[in-house]
């Protein structure tokens, strides 16, 4: 089996992050994600683009959103350097979504179900360190001495974005943008639909076996 293409999809709180911690480790493909490719490109020269700002930098500094067509050419780049990838974050929208078409072709889509108030739990109880940035949670992973990182000793705190108000925000705005893409993508033989609601473990082997049935 050649390295993967792989597009993996889903609402924040499905285990994107994790899932592909592990398809990067199983099979030796680049993680790319949006954030991570506009970080890894944010001097690339947009001057041809006719956009109002000549670098990704530019865009970032000045706080803005960065337009469709800036993130399409930095994940078109991102993408040619690869050797296999699991694409997480991307396409956000259907006219992204028809970019990517004509960017690469892919041999899987993993879309990772979970319903609404597993989510919720899940992103609501997440606690991270304030001082190293270690990621725990109230039922599924507590540390050692409540409120306090086991690695660092340092105090575990909820992020803003993670109170019931930002996460029912967040969720919208999938459903909004970005579950449409979902819907473009189900009709196609290369989309899986995978029960997030699993264990970590039991979503992996679905995972892993998927990859390897479609990426011969």
């Amino acid at each position: 089996m050649g390295a993967p293409r792989i597009l993996i999809i889903g609402p924040p709180g499905a285990g994107k992050g994790t899932q592909s911690s592990n398809l990067v480790s199983e099979y030796g493909i680049d993680h790319i994600t949006t954030g991570d490719a506009l970080r890894a490109n944010k001097d690339m020269d947009l001057s041809h683009l006719d956009t109002d700002r000549d670098t990704p930098r530019a865009y970032m500094e000045a706080g803005d959103l960065v337009p469709d067509v800036v993130v399409n050419e930095i994940v078109e780049e991102a993408l040619s350097n690869a050797d296999g990838f699991v694409l997480d974050g991307y396409p956000r929208n259907i006219d992204q979504a028809e970019e990517l078409e004509s960017m690469t072709d892919l041999d899987v889509i993993l879309s990772l179900s979970v319903g609404r108030e597993e989510l919720i739990d899940r992103l609501t109880g997440r606690r991270v360190c304030d001082d190293c940035g270690a990621n725990y949670h109230v039922e599924f992973d507590q540390p050692e001495a409540e409120g306090v990182c086991d690695d660092c000793g340092g105090e575990l705190i909820q992020r803003d974005d993670d109170t019931r108000e930002a996460v029912e925000n967040r969720l919208d705005v999938f459903d909004e943008e970005t579950q449409p893409v979902v819907e473009y993508y189900q009709d196609r033989e290369d989309f899986v639909e995978i029960d997030g609601e699993q264990t970590p473990d039991g979503v992996w082997d679905d995972i892993k076996a998927t990859v390897d049935e479609h990426a011969e």
